[in-house]
């Protein structure tokens, strides 16, 4: 089991880039099986869900090569239709092939995907989707799909703006016989970025940022290069991070509309951060502290679909208030086992209230301890590797492999911050 070691109390100071963002490229690694022609994809992060992802297109028959941020995918022709059990348990994502291969080969068979155990985690808007498409569905100890004749355009209304959901359905919808309508979307930024690549690869989709997309449907997609938009969710992590060690950092490669709703959080927190065109920048010396509500209530950060609080900043975001003079309330609506971690940080000292599944109470500021901590997600690993940073002593955080599923050079980009961090396989 790989652990990382660190040793705290090292405010994070220096410049860190945003790597490309990795809820967009996993859709759009699935995309490309969409087109018999080589796709070239850049800023592509390595990350071990992108690696997987890569996998899944080598085990249906496609050609990767890479070449630092660059990636060259090309799927001529698919050898399977099936992607194993075991690729399917390595990644969540590689549900996202499905669409691509009833597009291709007509059917498709995987098996319930892995991926993070923070909650429930419905695949019901894939199956409403597909099925409305024209796909049937069944389950036989694995899913299988079968399009009998070809995909047709629909109007569809999501029961939730699921964004993998979205992501899926958008790349079934864009090779649909017609026109489809999607309601109550998902629009994040990366779902946005999906859109833009296959707009390029000779899809024709509107209303992209907002809740409801029309598409065209084509027969077919061609090949394209695309640049992936930076990860949002990473920068703002290291921005969290630092202002909990009393830091200083830049994060370059970032863009002004992804940090919206971020920056009111950062505020309600007391941090200060300079919005710019392609960078964020975080003062030091900063005294932090909560901003109540006007009346003088505790202030409740909560997260919800875009353009709100997302809930994969979250975790981060508590780590950092445990370091802010203060109480605040944090409230995850979407998953019910995302505050689960919470019960660490308490153990090294900080002042929680667990409520229920969903609400913790945080009161700042708590000196925190070092101790032996657990990753049980990507992003309360962040959160804990956040909170080891803070804390007085050494810390060593296992299961650091499940953190590298969602940040890119993860050791090196600390170290480059002045953190006292060894990774040991």
């Amino acid at each position: 089991m790989s652990t990382f070691e660190i040793e705290g109390g090292v405010p994070l100071r220096g410049t860190v880039r945003a790597s490309g963002n990795k809820n967009a490229i996993l859709p759009m690694i699935a995309a490309c099986i969409l087109t018999d022609q080589e796709m070239i994809l850049e800023n592509v992060p390595d990350i071990i869900d992108v690696r997987h992802m890569l996998e899944a297109i080598v085990e249906l028959g496609g050609k990767v090569e890479r070449s630092g941020e660059r990636v060259s995918i090309h799927v001529a022709q698919i050898r399977s239709s099936e992607l194993s059990r075991e690729l399917c348990n390595k990644v969540r994502t590689s549900i996202l092939c499905v669409a691509p291969l009833l597009h291709r080969t007509g059917k498709a068979k995987l098996h319930p995907p892995g991926g993070d155990v923070i909650g429930r985690r419905r695949l019901d808007t894939h199956f409403y989707g597909l099925q409305k498409l024209g796909a049937t569905v069944k389950l036989n100890g694995a899913y299988e799909f079968l399009v009998p004749k070809a995909l047709q355009g629909a109007e569809l209304f999501f029961d939730e703006p699921s964004v993998t959901g979205t992501e899926h359905i958008l790349t079934a919808a864009v090779v649909s016989a017609g026109t489809t309508l999607i309601r109550n979307a998902a629009c994040e930024p990366h779902v946005q970025d999906l859109a833009n690549m296959l707009n390029a690869m000779g899809a024709r989709i509107s209303g992209i940022g907002t809740n409801q997309l029309l598409v065209e449907g084509v027969a077919s997609l061609h090949g394209t290069t695309h640049t992936v938009c930076h990860d949002h969710i990473e920068a703002a992590s290291y921005l969290a991070l630092a202002a909990a060690t009393g830091g200083e950092i830049r994060v370059e490669g970032t863009d002004l509309h992804s940090y919206w709703m971020c920056h009111r959080v950062f505020e309600t927190l007391g941090v200060k951060i300079e919005l710019h065109k392609d960078h964020i920048y975080l003062p030091g010396n900063q005294l932090l502290q909560t901003t109540p509500d006007f009346d003088g209530s505790i202030p409740v950060i909560a997260d919800g679909p875009w353009p709100q609080f997302a809930t994969d900043q979250m975790s981060c975001m508590i780590t950092l208030a445990t370091q802010v003079q203060g109480n605040v309330l944090f409230f995850e609506k979407m998953f019910e086992s995302r505050l689960y971690f919470v019960d660490k940080l308490i153990a090294m000292g900080a002042n929680a209230v667990v409520c229920d599944p969903h609400r913790v109470l945080i009161s700042g500021k708590s000196k925190l301890r070092g101790t032996t901590l657990s990753s049980p997600d990507i992003r309360a690993g962040m959160a804990l590797l956040g909170a080891a940073l803070c804390a007085s002593g050494k810390s060593t955080v296992q299961n650091a492999n499940m953190i590298e599923r969602g940040y890119e050079k993860l050791e090196e980009k600390l170290l480059g911050l002045g953190a006292r961090i060894i990774r040991r396989a």
